[in-house]
């Protein structure tokens, strides 16, 4: 059973891993084709954000969101490989920031094809947001093996 759950670590990092590797040769000085993606739903993002609870929010580099979102992704993955619960926290923190952003259904009608893909693809980040909760309710409701404490032994005079 630990190779199969390791192997199923590696697979399911495996997504995460190999995008922050994209996204990090494709980086550049300006932060490569994801941060010009990027940038303008995370604007409309934030114009919304500012409109329904009243609060501005600062401007942010996009440069400094993807390096963000690579170091998420890429460290979060490797740790989560080896069953560290710090790394299922960080891809966890990852998918909670980019899927509202980058999967923005709600902007459009739903006639739209736009509207299909971006609906689907936010469920499947939804799928794994659910996928590394329940790895983390796994790893809390295992107990940890305790060192067996030694019988004292009887004095024999």
């Amino acid at each position: 059973m630990g190779f199969v759950s390791f192997a199923g670590r590696v697979l399911f990092a495996s997504a995460f891993l190999l995008a922050a590797y994209q996204e990090f040769n494709e980086f550049g000085v300006d932060g490569g084709p994801a941060a010009k993606a990027l940038g303008p739903k995370y604007n409309l993002f934030m114009k919304h954000v500012s409109s329904h609870l009243g609060l501005v929010v600062p401007h942010v580099d996009m440069k400094h969101v993807i390096a963000s979102t690579i170091f998420l992704k890429g460290f979060g993955g490797l740790l989560f490989i080896f069953s560290s619960s710090f790394g299922a926290y960080l891809l966890l923190l990852h998918l909670a920031f980019v899927t509202p952003i980058v999967y923005d259904f709600y902007n459009y009608d739903i006639e739209k094809p736009e509207f299909v893909q971006l609906f689907s693809r936010f469920t499947q980040n939804l799928a794994l947001f659910g996928a590394l909760l329940f790895f983390l309710g796994m790893q809390n409701s295992i107990p940890r093996r305790q060192p067996k404490k030694k019988a004292a032994k009887s004095k024999t005079n």
